[in-house]
Parts: C-alpha cells; structure tokens; sequence
C-alpha cells in the first residue's frame, strides 16, 4: 500500500500561504507531488489556499463546501463509519470533494448527492433513494468499504475506482488510469483527508 508514502510527500508539501501542490503519476503508477513545479511533467492538483480559508471553493467540485450542511451531516458520516469501518475524516473528504455537502447535487453524468453516487451503483448495493442524504451516504461508504476490500486497502487505487469506476482502475492494470479528472481527484481527496484528519 503506496498510501503512507504519499501523506509524507504531502505532509513535505505542508500548507503555506499560497503555495500549490503540483503531481503527476510516473511509470510505475505512483504519484508523485510536489509544491513547486519543476517540470512540465507537474500539474497543478491542489491550491492549498483552500487550507487556510476553508470557506473558498472546493478544489473538485468546483461550488462552496457548505459548512452548515458538514455540521447537520456529520451524525450521518459518523454513522455510515462505523457501520463499515471507515474513518470519518475519509468520508467527509470525498463528499468534500464531490459535492462540497450539497445534498442536491447531480453531476453531468447523473452521478446524485452527497457522494456522488451512480443510480446503477446504487441499485447493486441495494440503495432506493439516492436523493435523501442518509441513504447516499450509506451508498457511499458500502461502496468505498466494497473497494478498499477489491484493492487490498491501497487508497489511491480505491479513490481512482470511485471517481472513474473500478473497472477503469483493472483495466490499467491496477494503477491509476491515466485521465487528468482522476490523476487530480485523487491527491485532491487524500490532501483533504490529511486536512479532516489534524481536525479531529
């Protein structure tokens, strides 16, 4: 699992005032960040302005993070963690990313709610209602706890396979697949997650 690695390179890139994170993903499939831009092989992935004035636009889902909604959702994602094992500070950096807590939001291509969750992923896991924010958060976390098994824990393959599917992560042989939405959403996720982390 290449994820304690990737917090280090994260954590180097610690939030200073205006400073980005840059990454790309080398040959081997690893990301590789850093908070300069060395060459033209480097993104930019993260502005970490974010950090310092959460109240800016989310860095993925390109609206506000409602923090009232974060607060009224939070039993929710406590909820849904326990229930499948997962840490709060994950869930609440994927519905960061997603949907800033939006619990209306519908994507171009009819991914709904808070997660972000597809109608035909909804209907495998059995989800009725993907508009009311319990049931989505609970698609959600089944769906993420169902891909943390798939992938052997490895979060960066877990975060591509739910942001472009887990049959786009196989087809790549187990790496990420090589799409800029998916090499951004992920280090964009993890940097959140790093963030919700050092709050609780």
């Amino acid at each position: 699992m290449r994820f304690p690695c990737l917090i280090l390179l994260l954590a180097s890139c610690a939030p200073i005032a205006h400073a980005d994170i840059y990454g790309y993903t080398d040959e081997a499939g690893t990301l590789v960040l850093s908070d300069s831009k060395p060459d033209n092989r480097y993104a930019l992935l993260l502005r970490t302005e974010i950090a310092q004035h959460p109240q800016l636009a989310t860095p993925f889902a390109g609206g506000r993070i409602n923090w009232e909604n974060q607060k009224r959702f939070a039993p929710l994602v406590s909820q849904a963690a326990r229930t499948y094992h997962l840490d709060e500070a994950l869930l609440h950096a994927v519905i960061s990313t997603e949907s800033g807590y939006e619990p209306r939001a519908v994507s171009p291509k009819g991914a709904i709610g808070l997660m972000q969750v597809m109608p035909a992923t909804g209907k495998r896991l059995g989800v009725g209602n993907l508009t009311d924010p319990a049931q989505n958060i609970e698609a959600g976390a089944h769906y993420l706890r169902d891909l943390l098994r798939q992938f052997d824990n490895d979060l960066q393959l877990v975060l591509a396979a739910y942001n472009a599917g887990e049959n786009a992560v196989l087809r790549h042989g187990k790496r990420i697949p090589p799409y800029r939405e998916t090499l951004q959403y992920v280090p964009r996720v993890l940097a959140l997650y790093k963030k919700f982390q050092a709050k609780t």
